[in-house]
């Protein structure tokens, strides 16, 4: 197994190295993005599966009722968070 670096251009996927391969080889690749190894994978396996078992999901009627009970104003909440900065 070889790991290395790529440019994708025009439909083609050039390695920036050269490779000890035979003309017409065939190969498995396999592509990760930059951003992708930063990204814990375990624990977006277990918020996938939590979601999975929490059933649908409220519809924005229920959310807008729900938040309608609530007192006072966002907006003033928000500009009195800020005053106290």
């Amino acid at each position: 197994m070889k790991t290395l670096q790529a440019v994708y251009g025009n439909g083609v996927l050039r390695p920036l190295e050269a490779l000890s391969l035979k003309e017409h080889q065939r190969v498995t690749v396999t592509l990760s993005d930059s951003a992708e190894r930063w990204l814990d994978h375990e624990y977006m396996d277990r918020v996938r599966k939590a979601v999975a078992t929490m059933g649908p999901a409220p519809s924005l009627e229920e959310v807008r009722q729900s938040l309608s009970k609530i007192p006072g104003n966002l907006s003033d909440d928000i500009r009195a968070e800020r005053e106290r900065r």
